[in-house]
Order: structure tokens, then sequence, then C-alpha cells
């Protein structure tokens, strides 16, 4: 059964595979993403070609900490899951601009929940980073291990 799906950082790595991935199981895909210059928009453009060729995928650019284009999005799509990936990447810079990493990975997922709850929705799939794991020895890292000692703001 085909279902609605919102992507966070659809033109990431992860995401656009994602959304190529969920598309080619034919879903709907709206996927937003602010082109953070962390990494070049032209390799950003690029994870989402395909997906921009495809009528069940729509790509909205805006940021995860402004309400106004959280509202739009959710008014517009109404989505059925959640699917939250967006993030400011870089562990090195968020130690040079923890309050900017903040900004971003706690207050805008702040937002998408507070949106979520807005519009009733209950399904959210929320991706981290291994980074959160710290100098843990054991690999491969599980759920279970201890995360509660981040190592910079970006894992915090």
């Amino acid at each position: 059964m085909a279902i609605k799906i919102l992507i966070t950082g659809a033109a990431g790595f992860i995401g656009s595979n994602l959304t190529d991935s969920l598309l080619n199981l034919g879903h709907a895909v709206l996927g937003i993403d602010n082109f953070d210059s962390f990494y070049g928009r032209s390799i950003k453009e690029a994870n989402i070609r395909v997906a921009l060729q495809n009528n069940s995928f729509t790509l909205m650019e805006g940021d995860i900490r402004d309400k106004e284009f959280l509202d739009k999005c959710f008014s517009f799509f109404k989505p059925e899951l959640v699917i939250h990936l967006a993030a400011k990447a870089g562990v090195r810079p968020s130690i040079a601009n923890p309050v900017e990493y903040y900004d971003v990975n706690v207050m805008g997922t702040l937002n998408i929940l507070e949106i979520m709850k807005k519009y009733n929705l209950k399904k959210l799939i929320f991706a981290s980073s291994s980074s959160v794991y710290g100098n843990n020895k054991k690999v491969p890292f599980s759920e279970a291990d201890p995360v509660d000692n981040p190592i910079s703001p970006y894992a915090a």
C-alpha cells in the first residue's frame, strides 16, 4: 500500500538513496532540504536528479528551523509518515560553532515534532549519526550501547 512520506534532508546521500528506494516501491515522497553548504550544492542536486524525474516526488527547499515553511509543507502534502534525516553535518565544525549545531539539530528537530503534533501525525522515523557512540571501542555499534558521553556538539 503506497503512502505519503515526508523526508527531511532528502538531498543528502542517505536521504536521496532512501527517496529513490521509496519511489521505486510506489510511495509518494515530499523531500525537503535546505542545501546547506557543508556539501556542495551540485553534489546534492546530483543526488536527487533521478527522483526529480519521478512524478511521485516533490522537492521543497527550506529549513527545518522555519516553522512557516514546515507548516506549508505539511498543509500542502499531508504526509502519513515523516522520516527525519536533516541535520547540520560535521563533527569538527560543530566544535567551532556549537550554537548553530544546537539550533539546527535540536531546535529543528523540535520544530518537526511540533508540526507533527499540530497535524496529529504520530509516525516518525528518526535517524542519527554513528558519532553519538563517541569513543566506543566496541565495533559494530549497537543501539543498546551507551550514548550518554558525546565527544562533540554534533554527537550531542
